[in-house]
């Protein structure tokens, strides 16, 4: 038995998810005759009260089409330090849209209202890059899965309109944190220009995001996902995937978030651990004391064929997710409960 906490994007569809893929009628997506692409992008608009969305191969493209939506060339973004349009997008800001990154050290990756005032650059000052763009990350990956509070987002959103500038949510891990904090999507909805959502994280779906925002918006959005090489043929195979997820794995993330918490727990009284970052959804971040070796510890747990991931800095991750069953989360429970008090 392997057990993969690396991310959770490993999961592999369940046999009714791909059962629901086979049945699903389709066409050519990029003459916007597949059926089921169709229904994908009407039900999530309507999930966020937006007018329209569009799918996408990656959370990645979604985000990049976002920014380029948004912003012009030599223009400037603002967001966390942690955030994944600037650490894990292969700099596909400046690649794509030749924008740059105000960055703010926020908390747990999660920024606030008072930080993105403060980093908005004077328009009047033509020695400085403009400011028209603000994203935040919801939940966030390198802060271990913070999730924001809707009472400063709209605070955020506040700041953007008394500035004429886009606000646009990396909602990868989204569905986490409307479970997690009990929120509904329709209030992400009413505070954003544009949304990127994700279907092979948590929900378990092999492939897929979108972009959800205005008619026109979204219309522009075609374009540069034809530009980024975004076009699909017959994805209604992908999108029946991301109905069913949608339909029924977005509550069973709470399952997730428990198991996250209690692999939190079980660490925070290892002598070997430093810190534990607060749990919030299925992410738990830990940091070794001064002196250990990560690269040990990794090769430990994969001894017991447990797989985590590192994140430098002696910063450890694990992920939890669909594919991750009771009996494995009691078996790395007593392996780590086992590991000695010194790594390496």
């Amino acid at each position: 038995m392997e057990i993969n906490l690396i991310s959770d994007t490993v999961t592999k569809p369940t046999q009714e998810m791909l059962r629901a893929m086979f049945q699903a009628p389709v066409g050519d997506d990029v003459y916007k005759q597949d059926p089921t692409v169709n229904e994908l992008e009407r039900k999530v608009a309507a999930l966020f009260g937006k007018e329209a969305a569009l799918f996408f191969p990656s959370g990645t493209m979604a985000n990049q089409t976002a920014i380029k939506l948004h912003t012009q060339p030599g223009d400037q973004l603002i967001c966390d330090k942690y955030a994944h349009v600037f650490n894990y997008e292969a700099g596909g800001v400046a690649f794509n849209s030749g924008v740059s990154c105000a960055l703010i050290d926020g908390d747990c990756g999660k920024i606030r209202a008072d930080q993105v005032q403060a980093a908005i650059t004077d328009p009047e000052f033509y020695h400085s890059p403009l400011t028209s763009l603000v994203c935040v990350e919801n939940t966030t990956n390198k802060g271990g899965g913070a999730c924001y509070e809707l009472t400063e987002l709209a605070a955020i959103a506040n700041v953007c309109r008394q500035n004429q500038l886009k606000f646009h949510l990396d909602g990868a891990r989204i569905w986490n944190a409307l479970v997690a904090k009990q929120q509904q999507p329709l209030s992400f909805g009413a505070y954003f220009d544009t949304i990127s959502v994700c279907f092979s994280k948590g929900l378990g779906a092999p492939i897929g995001s979108a972009l959800v925002g205005d008619a026109a918006l979204i219309h522009k959005a075609l374009r540069i996902r034809k530009v980024l090489g975004g076009g699909m043929r017959q994805a209604g195979y992908l999108a029946a995937a991301a109905i069913y997820a949608l339909d029924n794995h977005v509550g069973r993330l709470a399952e997730d978030h428990r198991r996250a918490k209690e692999l939190g727990a079980i660490l925070s009284q290892m002598s070997w651990v430093a810190r534990v970052e607060p749990v919030e959804t299925n992410i738990v971040i830990f940091s070794l004391q001064p002196g250990l070796n990560e690269a040990a510890l990794i090769q430990r747990l994969k001894e017991r064929k447990i797989y985590i991931s590192s994140m430098g800095n002696n910063k450890l991750r694990m992920v939890t997710h669909l594919d991750y069953k009771e009996v494995m989360h009691d078996y790395v429970l007593e392996s780590i409960s086992r590991i000695g008090a010194r790594v390496g």
